[in-house]
């Protein structure tokens, strides 16, 4: 955990790209990413969840049935800025891998960060969704992340 982990609750209203809110309470505490696992999840093109591999749910916090059918944003911390997401849509509409650091929203408003690559998935030259796979990452990368993410935060 980092030194500013308190383990204090906010109460924020996330909102999300296609205009939905929702209020999340926000707990100021890191989960450790295990060592030796992988998190994948697959989505639809809009970014529904349409597989979670079991270090996902156990990760996340929610059941298998409460991630299927859900748009992964759902896992939306609000220190990430939207232009990071941006960014990540950007490039896999465009076909191309993406890789970054999230700090990613459990569904009891605890946090966890993971180093993503997300794939475009092609099938007979039609785009069939993505599959997203994470690791651990390095702390050194999560202190660099945090530090970028507020200042784009400030930016918003």
């Amino acid at each position: 955990m980092s030194e500013q982990d308190t383990g204090e609750v906010r109460t924020v209203e996330i909102a999300y790209f296609d205009g939905t809110k929702r209020t999340a309470d926000i707990v100021d505490r890191e989960v450790p990413y295990p060592d030796g696992k992988l998190i994948v999840s697959r989505t639809d093109p809009q970014g529904i969840i349409t597989h979670a591999n079991q270090a996902f749910i156990d990760m996340s916090g929610y059941s298998e049935d409460e991630l299927i059918g859900t748009n992964h944003y759902i896992l939306r911390h609000p220190d990430m800025p939207a232009i990071a997401f941006k960014g990540l849509w950007d490039t896999i509409e465009q076909g191309t891998k993406w890789h970054g650091y999230v700090k990613n929203l459990r569904k009891d408003g605890a946090y966890y960060w993971v180093k993503a690559t997300v794939i475009p998935n092609i099938r007979n030259g039609q785009l069939v969704g993505y599959t997203s796979v994470r690791r651990k990452p390095s702390r050194s990368k999560i202190v660099e992340s945090e530090a970028l993410y507020k200042t784009l935060l400030a930016e918003e």
